[in-house]
């Protein structure tokens, strides 16, 4: 038996319904770097926690060597919630203690960055807590360090830090790390090794999470497996993995060759013609349209000099002793003049005018008291539930020049009231069409919830207006579960008797039954209350819900809390089949870049597009810490129904805006009088030109299948190709870059004609 520095012997351990391992060997040397990953609730945790020597097991022994240090980041951290944050985090270091040393600022300016020392632990939010703990012990020296989802809470910059910092925290071939994470894209960055935890045992694999994932399909070829289900997702997630750009990057995980023989009959992740002809048959011209948005928060007093996310710290810290952060989200401070004619205007009360929000408390309440009913009371709820084919905002503000742009609309009795604060988007046109599929990152505290709440109509902008489709039906799977709650005292059975009996999924009926167990649960589940599910079921059960409502608008604001990694390839391969608009909000980059086409970021009160994902975010991030400031707004991202921010107001930006994009996308920004009056600004194809049209369709899709040929071949080529022949790998490049290019415009043309046959 090999001698570990700490090591399981023979251990067993099972709790009252469960066995979490049986008669395991197995243990850590120096210079390990292990990912441990599995389903929820097989013993990922306990393993850790066997390690540490908090869990005890039922039979056989850890070992450990003499002297060795062992630090773990737990799930609940052990901070007083009566000590300060230098107290708990900083362990009483003076400034100049951890200041002075290049590696223990870096680890305090990227956690605590932000953050006032003098603030008591009890007075920190849940995200604000991990990271405080991630500090204490990153600040330490340990022999071996065991991370137990150390990515939760954090935004994709510290993500990116942390992977950075334990890759050279040690030299090679010193210290160890044990991570249990459910964000892959971290897992194959920093480990060299995986073990899988499953049935009672540990299982190891050579590699990163890529190599795990062909290792795994590979023995799951080789063995009759009774997970027919999990074995299918394993292989088609590795298709993706194997196709997308980190298959051609030279930092492989796997052998590309190898991957190719294994997936040769996985089909694409996803048809996006085909998804996009439903969609747009879902959906018809326009989803969601900002023009000229402006989203002010009005800032309190006093807070002139203080970030608002450390002015709430405040009150508990016996004076504001800021960490400087590593990165600072540049916060852009503006105002603007809002022409209205009473306080209760929704764009002042939105944007949290004090003397707004007091008025429109004191007519709910009126209406409350003359309605009898606290529902009647708020009308602008109901206006939310109801917003297909409506305009939320679109009251004017004044300008500078106080044109007749600015004028239109506004009475001589309106009252102008200057809202001045924080500001989130600054005159951002952003068009969302039918089968888009849009992820959003950007730094915590940037504001992409309150873009979310502005595309679903739950906010109003302060200045511009939002356009929602007619046809618009929305669902938001959101960070927090309320809803759910709601429904604890029910059974499963009993919630999903109240939706449809069959549903069409991938072309095939289904009961909700049967997409249920698509998500993981079994039917002896059914009888199970929602209450007592736990958090990663709650989470899958809150998904499922909404889509038995069958929206065609899905939200989702970090869908992939509290999924393990076998969960979260079934999420993304359900999505991958869903024929709506998808709009994502996720630090988590893998994911983000596995269920969406096309990234954005929320940076410096645009929203900027990603044509090389969530990297190039971090490249202007690095950018800007270099001093070189925010990258130049540069309009007119060729999408399919989409543009970045353009500047302008009024009805002249929501044009321009439209002319710059390209004919598919065009028909998404109608006119001013268009929009308003309902008329249908894409002409009806009739006799002759009808009949042309429908030939040129065909041909279209027809061309369009070939081409999907020709790209799969040069992957091929590529994915077969000598690495070191770099000027070979250009050329099939190049190649296969034209392809691309042909295939957009082909599909661009396809959505024009295929509207105009309607």
């Amino acid at each position: 038996m090999p001698t570990y520095d700490i090591g399981l012997e023979h251990v067993s351990l099972a709790f009252a319904t469960k066995t979490i391992f049986t008669d395991v060997t197995q243990g850590v040397f120096e210079g390990d770097r292990i990912g441990i990953v599995g389903k929820n609730g097989d013993g990922k945790s306990t393993l850790l926690h066997l390690f540490r020597g908090a869990q005890e097991p039922d039979s056989g022994r850890v070992t450990k060597r003499g002297g060795l240090t062992f630090g773990m980041l737990d799930q609940r951290d052990p901070l007083d919630d009566n000590a300060t944050i230098r107290e708990a985090a900083l362990e009483g270091r003076a400034d100049y203690e951890w200041a002075s040393d290049n590696t223990s600022r870096e680890i305090v300016e990227a956690l605590l960055g932000g953050m006032s020392l003098d603030a008591k632990v009890g007075s920190l939010s849940g995200g604000q807590r991990r990271r405080a703990d991630l500090a204490r012990l990153l600040l330490k020296d340990w022999d071996i360090l065991a991370l137990d989802e150390p990515t939760n809470h954090l935004d994709v910059v510290t993500i990116h830090w942390l992977a950075e910092h334990l890759k050279n925290r040690w030299s090679k071939g010193q210290g160890a790390l044990l991570l249990v994470t459910h964000d892959r894209w971290f897992l194959d960055e920093v480990c060299e090794s995986m073990w899988e935890v499953h049935d009672g045992v540990i299982e190891p694999f050579e590699g990163g999470y890529s190599a795990y994932m062909l290792q795994r399909v590979e023995r799951d070829r080789q063995a009759d497996v009774r997970e027919t289900k999990r074995r299918n997702l394993a292989r088609k997630e590795l298709a993706w993995l194997s196709r997308g750009a980190r298959a051609r990057s030279t930092k492989q995980k796997f052998h590309v060759k190898a991957a190719r023989e294994l997936i040769a009959d996985v089909p694409p992740m996803r048809n996006t013609l085909e998804l996009k002809q439903m969609a747009t048959s879902r959906l018809g011209k326009q989803v969601v349209d900002l023009v000229d948005v402006t989203q002010i928060f009005e800032k309190p007093q006093g807070m002139a000099d203080i970030d608002p996310d450390v002015a709430a710290l405040s009150a508990s810290a016996s004076r504001v002793d800021v960490v400087n952060a590593m990165y600072a989200e540049p916060q852009l401070h503006g105002s603007v003049e809002v022409a209205v004619t009473d306080l209760t205007d929704p764009r002042l009360v939105d944007a949290g005018v004090p003397e707004a929000v007091e008025s429109a408390e004191e007519a709910r309440k009126k209406a409350e008291a003359e309605s009898g009913n606290p529902q009647l009371a708020d009308d602008r709820e109901v206006r939310r539930m109801n917003t297909g084919g409506e305009t939320i905002g679109g009251g004017t503000a004044a300008t500078d020049s106080d044109d007749d742009t600015a004028a239109a609309g506004v009475t001589s009795a309106a009252r102008k009231v200057t809202v001045s604060g924080r500001e989130i988007l600054d005159d951002v046109t952003w068009l969302i069409g039918p089968g888009d599929r849009f992820g959003i990152v950007g730094a915590n505290g940037a504001g992409k919830s309150t873009l979310l709440k502005l595309i679903d109509g739950t906010l109003t902008p302060t200045a511009g207006h939002v356009n929602i489709g007619k046809t618009v039906k929305f669902a938001v799977l959101s960070q927090r579960l309320d809803e759910l709650e709601k429904l604890g005292k029910y059974k499963i059975k009993e919630v999903l008797s109240r939706y449809k009996p069959s549903y069409i999924v991938d072309g095939k009926e289904v009961t909700p039954g049967q997409l249920m167990e698509r998500l993981g649960f079994e039917s002896a589940q059914l009888m199970t209350p929602i209450r007592d599910l736990s958090g990663g079921q709650k989470r899958r059960m809150q998904l499922l819900l909404i889509l038995l409502d069958e929206p065609n608008v899905l939200i989702m604001d970090e869908p992939g809390n509290d999924l393990d990694t076998d969960m979260l390839a079934v999420m993304e391969d359900l999505l991958d089949t869903w024929p709506g608009t998808l709009i994502v909000v996720s630090h988590d980059r893998y994911l983000l870049e596995r269920v969406t086409d096309q990234q954005f970021a929320l940076l410096g009160g645009k929203v900027r597009h990603l044509p090389g994902g969530v990297q190039d975010y971090l490249d202007m991030v690095e950018a800007i810490k270099n001093g070189k400031g925010l990258p130049a707004d540069t309009p007119g991202f060729a999408g399919t129904g989409s543009s970045s921010a353009k500047s302008g107001t009024g009805k002249a930006a929501a044009v321009n805006a439209a002319a710059s994009l390209p004919q598919s996308a065009s028909r998404i920004a109608p006119s001013s009088e268009g929009a308003n009056n309902g008329e249908d600004s894409t002409s009806k194809l009739t006799g002759k030109a009808f009949h042309e049209a429908s030939k040129r369709v065909n041909a279209i899709e027809r061309k369009l299948a070939k081409l999907e040929e020709q790209k799969a071949d040069l992957e091929a080529q590529m994915a077969a190709h000598d690495p070191s022949d770099y000027e070979g790998l250009n050329k099939l490049n190049e190649q296969l870059t034209a392809v691309n290019t042909e295939s957009d415009d082909l599909e661009a043309e396809w959505l024009e004609l295929s509207e105009q046959l309607e």
